[in-house]
């Protein structure tokens, strides 16, 4: 059984909708040509139904018990295959949804996380909550219906020969009159895509408005502007409930026309059978078959209507998929990548002049905090201007940098879902050891079910301090090559970070690890300390070397003392 979703999705093609879809069906070529083969057979053997019954009673009126016999042998063949390879397709044809939607997810997360902090500045909050919600499931439609839509149309034509080779008359009926449904019902798509569009783009504005609401709701009630943002989500909420409207009335036409157009199709071929008959051009047992086989055509031809409506809503949703993929980072890979082998040794930032050295612990302390987060930054390729072994870390694919490098900061947040699964996502066996260094343990024996209790939106039912410790084991749990940590126990007490500071320092002895703290019980501890005043590092030495030494370095970390 085929593990969904694959480890890889790979690079996805980004250059149209079309494209993408395309991709999608490469990718997974597999089950998607089989539930095409699969639907082609189920198909089929409904199509050839109607031909096996009029036969079958041919030879009951001409008293042919033989034939009777072995018609009505070929009819349960007909019948068994039908459940059989029903059942194949539609396994393979979940499969494909299903993949379809993994993959987009798979490919769309990516692509977040390579914009980071760019991705509020390139896509509305709204765009992208759409795409996770409805657009993968509008995707994973579009190539579910490849192999109903494919079997529908074979049904199509091959009831289109039979019955040309029965009556030329009733054949050319269906063969002239099936393309002049499908023309009917392709004038209502593309108004029906337009006005898709034109919902879908107000959708994912008023969610992104709802989320900003959300977001600023305290600060609105305190300069009292709640009353007025309230009346300008509510005039945007009528505005889509007006493009849903207008999409809806398309979409019941489409509906209407799928059952009304092949009724009175059904009901034409039945009246021009039923004089053929009557004339003596076709036998009783033909005409049975003709009547069957227009009943039986409603069913592909709305068959090829869905695939054409659902082909139409994916095509929407891969289009805005695209427009997510195309989007820029504001640090991109350089075109020629340094080989990801060549990552090691000394990290630096010119900008200040602070260097890390290998296997060391090395403290941060700026006069204004934000310096030493600036740093950070450039230390970890959040900006531009950090250097690796005198290598630009712009030189390196972004991933390489990701990979080796960890910034920990506290603008963090901790996702919804098991405790396990947010701070060990990789399920290795770092864990215990980590909530010991974060002195977390009680944090945990506190909930009801440990690690499987469920963790609630951005962890809003922890407090500051327990939110903090929580991410600094996620950050130990990760075990990069060199850590960053960002003012990793502002939020604790002093009893707990003193309990914090000996076990971080012993989990990470020998490991390169940067921490911008003004803390005077973490720099006590550190190997190395650098004074960073107006962006430059200016001193260098340890914590009891620079109290000593340097009256401005002790007036920052005395006034944090204080505090």
């Amino acid at each position: 059984m085929r593990e969904l979703p694959d480890a890889d999705p790979g690079a996805p093609d980004s250059r149209s909708a079309t494209a993408y879809l395309r991709w999608l069906v490469r990718r997974a070529w597999r089950p998607v040509y089989a539930a095409i083969t699969f639907a082609v057979l189920w198909m089929l053997c409904q199509a050839f139904v109607p031909a096996i019954v009029g036969r079958a009673i041919d030879a009951a009126t001409g008293r042919d018990r033989r034939g009777l016999l072995v018609w009505s042998l070929v009819l349960l063949a007909a019948g068994a295959g039908q459940a059989v390879f029903g059942v194949v397709r539609h396994r393979f044809a979940l499969v494909n949804f299903i993949g379809g939607m993994f993959t987009t997810v798979q490919v769309t997360v990516r692509q977040a996380g390579r914009l980071g902090s760019a991705l509020s500045r390139r896509l509305d909050t709204g765009e992208v909550v759409a795409i996770g919600t409805s657009d993968i499931r509008q995707i994973g439609s579009a190539i579910d219906i490849t192999a109903r839509g494919t079997g529908s149309l074979v049904a199509v034509l091959t009831v289109s020969i039979i019955l040309l080779t029965t009556s030329v008359p009733l054949g050319l009926v269906v063969v002239l009159g099936v393309p002049l449904l499908m023309a009917v019902v392709g004038l209502l798509i593309r108004p029906l895509h337009r006005r898709q569009q034109a919902s879908r783009e107000q959708q994912g504005l008023l969610t992104g408005r709802a989320a900003d609401l959300v977001g600023g709701l305290r600060v609105l009630r305190g300069v009292g502007g709640e009353a007025v943002m309230g009346e300008r989500y509510r005039e945007e909420s009528q505005r889509l409930r007006g493009a849903g409207v207008r999409t809806a009335r398309v979409e019941s036409l489409l509906e209407a026309a799928q059952v009304l157009l092949p009724g009175i199709f059904l009901v034409l071929v039945t009246w021009l059978g039923a004089r053929f008959a009557l004339s003596g051009h076709i036998t009783v047992g033909q005409l049975v078959s003709f009547y069957a086989y227009a009943a039986f055509l409603v069913t592909p031809l709305r068959q090829l209507t869905e695939a054409i409506d659902k082909l139409t809503r994916g095509h929407v949703s891969a289009r805005r998929v695209v427009g997510m993929l195309r989007a820029t980072t504001d640090l991109p890979d350089p075109v020629v990548p340094v080989p990801a082998e060549r990552f090691g040794g000394e990290l630096s930032d010119p900008a200040s002049g602070v260097t890390i050295r290998p296997g060391e612990i090395t403290a941060i302390v700026a006069s204004v905090p934000a310096e030493a987060a600036a740093i950070a930054d450039r230390l970890g390729r959040y900006a531009d201007g950090g250097l690796v072994d005198g290598v630009p870390l712009g030189s390196f694919e972004l991933a390489t940098v990701r990979e080796r490098v960890l910034v920990a900061d506290n603008d963090a947040r901790l996702f919804t879902g098991p405790m396990r699964a947010d701070l060990d996502p990789h399920d290795t066996d770092r864990l215990p050891a980590a909530l010991h260094a974060a002195a977390a343990i009680d944090i945990l024996e506190a909930l009801p079910d440990g690690l499987d209790s469920e963790v609630a939106e951005r962890g809003r039912t922890f407090s500051g301090g327990q939110q903090q410790r929580l991410r600094l084991v996620r950050a130990l749990v990760a075990d990069p090559d060199v850590l960053i940590l960002v003012e990793p126990t502002s939020a604790v007490d002093a009893h707990t970070e003193a309990r914090i500071a000996d076990r971080l320092i012993a989990a990470r002895t020998g490991r390169t690890t940067v921490l911008c703290t003004s803390s005077p019980l973490v720099l006590d501890r550190a190997d190395r300390v650098l004074f960073v005043e107006h962006g430059r590092a200016v001193a260098d030495g340890t914590h009891h070397d620079l109290l000593a030494g340097e009256p401005a370095y002790a007036r920052t970390v005395l006034r944090e003392e204080e505090q």
